[in-house]
């Protein structure tokens, strides 16, 4: 069973981030899509970080860097995990259309709006409901030219909703949960999940403890959440993008991150509590509690894998 993970949360700075990709892959996890910058951060990191990425991926065993389908087969078959690279914020393009290719080249397979506040392409989710702006429209466009899967996760309602119209392709929601299991800004209305599946896409069920509940990453509570996407658009609209961080060694970790920086993570919308991710390993443990909730072994398929397989067969040229 292929293990399809459709984005990893933390934040590449160094060798020692892209050691901690040995966690996906100890659990079984066939390909892996890593997050190699966000609006956060100035736009050249994302470069830093895609150099430094393709040249370790290039000396290490165990892992390729795909471009198609077809090389994640084939990685997945001699034993590797399979690596693309997302983008969550066009601020990455400093206002330029043409870097979509670029980054493209570079092995960018996946590209957010807005990562939480507004910026050039469209609105971010804590941020006032701008929509999707010329540029994003132009983004979009070329994004679908040159085989880019459009992400709405992290975005404002207008934003994703204007997009999913905007798009030739099938639009994702890489990471995102329900808002009706979960009243916070980062998840999506039922309307949103249901307008992604009707372009042909995947709403992708995360991880993170306040995204799946007040403070909660059981394994049954994000199954929660997969039932939910399930009765509501169907067994070929489903994934998981867990965004799991890694614990840092040095410097501040992701918490201490989100609290220095309200206007990225409003303290109305992420209290008090540590933020924790559930962790690959429990892929596995997804799949027995589906299977306790009696969902057959195709359907188990693919919500693992299966269905983010066929979005990245259908779009990456």
């Amino acid at each position: 069973m292929l293990i399809w993970d459709a984005h990893a949360g933390f934040e590449l700075k160094s060798v020692a981030d892209l050691e901690t990709l040995s966690v996906w892959k100890d659990a079984g996890v066939g390909f892996l899509s890593v997050n190699v910058g966000y609006d956060v951060v100035p736009w050249h990191n994302t470069l830093k970080a895609l150099s430094l990425a393709r040249d370790w991926l290039q000396k290490t065993e165990g892992y390729r860097l795909v471009a198609s389908v077809a090389e994640v087969d084939a990685a997945v078959g001699d034993g590797e995990m399979a690596i693309a690279f997302d983008i969550e914020g066009m601020n990455a393009l400093d206002g330029s259309v043409d870097m979509v290719r670029c980054y493209r080249d570079l092995g960018v397979r996946q590209m957010v709006f807005a990562y939480n506040l507004n910026n050039a392409a469209g609105g971010g989710c804590h941020d006032r409901d701008i929509g999707l702006t010329e540029f994003g429209r132009a983004v979009i466009a070329e994004m679908n030219d040159v085989g880019m899967v459009v992400d709405c996760s992290h975005c404002g309602y207008s934003t994703t909703m204007e997009a999913m119209e905007c798009s030739r392709d099938p639009v994702v929601f890489s990471h995102s949960n329900a808002w009706a299991l979960r009243e916070h800004e980062r998840n999506i209305r039922d309307e949103q999940a249901v307008r992604c599946a009707e372009t042909g896409g995947v709403v992708g069920v995360n991880g993170i403890n306040l995204f799946v509940g007040a403070d909660d990453t059981t394994t049954e509570a994000i199954v929660d959440h997969i039932d939910h996407y399930l009765n509501l658009v169907g067994v070929d609209h489903v994934g998981i993008g867990l965004d799991y961080f890694h614990p840092v060694e040095e410097g501040p970790g992701f918490g201490e991150v989100l609290a220095s920086n309200d206007q990225y993570w409003p303290k109305a919308q992420y209290p008090e509590i540590a933020v924790r991710c559930a962790a690959p390993a429990q892929f596995l443990g997804v799949a027995d509690t589906l299977r306790c909730r009696n969902y057959s072994e195709t359907v188990i398929e693919k919500v693992l894998g299966g269905n983010f397989r066929r979005i990245a067969g259908e779009v990456w040229k």
